[in-house]
């Protein structure tokens, strides 16, 4: 496992044979570059998409106070918002993604229940978020009641709604088409037992995210996704065989892209995981209140395949 980084070289990341054959396409005829120099057989521009998340935000709505702490004047939703849309005009298709424990930590969740913070991401135009263990703090009715002020998906593929008021409400995946390119967004939850009273989830039953996980990446290759992103709340490493966004990126092949929540870990750029056949997946997390905006970029080619250009955290201040 490595750390990504803005400024690396993304060649080892291509195929070999591939990167040989453009670079002599690319070189090969006189007449081919005499049209390329007039203009005449311009290079298609790139399809790209820009990935943007957060996760345990928990319910941070104001930056930091000004008192001299670590994170003073740091985070808030408005200058979150302010970044959002300012990538939103240099970038054409963005996604903006959350992975889980928006709720619990501030009196706005005391007072309001989570309506504010669903209130304020819907503004943000969030597309998918997942859900965390503290989303049940006020049982699933609590969830029921905010949900109708969410403009945006929750989904998680792991835990079994079928017994619950949530069944109708959650789905295991999205596919969200940007850009011309298909994207299959699923999302994976911790167990609940041990960390949520049994009252507050209720029927709700916890399944395996590694089997769940190869199942969601089988459904969406069906579905001709060309990208496929991971929303986990099971935590980034731990140190015993508990199951985390490490082990499940290299025991589950496919995944693009995991966006990781719950461990509040923070990350400057994202960690590359190596799946059973080779495949790298890239493991994200941006910490805890918002006080970081994660970013990564994917440009396909013509045939789509992935070429990750740019991945880091964005400080929001």
């Amino acid at each position: 496992m490595r750390r990504l980084k803005e400024d690396k070289s993304w060649i080892d990341m291509l195929d070999r044979r591939d990167f040989l054959k453009k670079t002599v396409v690319a070189g090969a005829g006189l007449l081919g570059s005499s049209l390329l120099s007039e203009g005449l057989l311009a290079k298609p521009a790139a399809k790209r998409i820009t990935v943007l998340h957060t996760n345990d935000m928990h319910s941070r709505i104001e930056a930091f106070p000004d008192d001299g702490g670590t994170f003073a004047r740091q985070g808030g939703m408005a200058r979150r918002a302010h970044l959002i849309s300012q990538i939103r005009k240099e970038e054409a298709n963005v996604l903006l993604l959350d992975a889980g424990d928006i709720f619990q930590g501030t009196p706005y969740f005391n007072f309001y229940g989570g309506e504010l913070e669903f209130k304020l991401m819907s503004k943000m135009g969030y597309d998918v978020a997942t859900l965390g263990n503290h989303e049940f703090d006020n049982g699933i009715k609590g969830i029921m009641d905010q949900l109708p002020h969410a403009d945006f998906s929750f989904v998680n593929a792991n835990y079994d709604f079928s017994g619950s008021p949530l069944k109708n409400e959650i789905k295991p995946f999205q596919v969200i088409r940007k850009g011309g390119l298909k994207v299959g967004v699923f999302g994976l939850g911790i167990e609940l037992q041990g960390l949520v009273a049994g009252a507050n989830y209720g029927a709700i039953r916890y399944q395996d995210p590694v089997g769940v996980a190869r199942e969601m990446v089988q459904e969406l290759l069906s579905q001709k996704c060309d990208l496929i992103i991971c929303l986990s709340h099971i935590g980034y490493a731990y140190q015993s065989q508990k199951i985390d966004d490490l082990k499940l990126a290299a025991q589950v092949e496919g995944m693009d892209l995991i966006i990781g929540g719950h461990t509040h870990t923070f990350l400057d750029y994202p960690t590359e995981v190596v799946g059973p056949t080779g495949h790298v997946t890239l493991v994200n997390q941006v910490g805890w209140s918002g006080i970081k905006l994660g970013r990564v970029d994917f440009e396909f080619s013509r045939s789509n395949r992935i070429n990750p250009v740019r991945a880091n955290s964005i400080a929001v201040k």
